[in-house]
């Protein structure tokens, strides 16, 4: 299938300094693929200023970059699982039109094999 994705999306699909995404090879459990559920957040718990010491604001900054690792491993994997289904699509387009293609030649050889076994008798 002649497929090339977006380079902008390849980007966003890919780990910076690691190989870039390839949707042709790169495949997905059922696992991955599973609608994760809808978790619901935690009501926020107002601290008041005197008991933010210094303790508390290295916890709230590890807590900050995990979510960000977090939200980002989603984002390239959603980035990810979109160029693959994009591919797949094309690919599936592709082999449809194959197959079409297949059937309609399958057609006029039925049809002059007929032809030939009318006038000359079965094969």
């Amino acid at each position: 299938v002649g497929y090339e994705p977006d380079p902008a999306d390849l980007a966003l699909s890919s780990i910076p300094g690691q190989e870039i995404f390839d949707p042709r090879k790169r495949k997905f459990s059922e696992e991955e693929l599973k609608p994760q559920p809808m978790i619901k957040k935690a009501r926020k718990v107002f601290i008041p200023e005197d008991l933010k010491d210094d303790k508390y604001w290295a916890r709230r900054r590890k807590n900050n970059m995990a979510a960000k690792r977090s939200r980002d491993a989603r984002r390239l994997k959603e980035n990810q699982i979109a160029i693959r289904a994009s591919f797949l699509e094309k690919e599936n387009m592709a082999l449809r039109q194959e197959v079409a293609d297949l059937r309609k030649e399958l057609g006029k050889c039925k049809n002059v094999l007929v032809k030939y076994e009318a006038r000359h008798g079965p094969l």
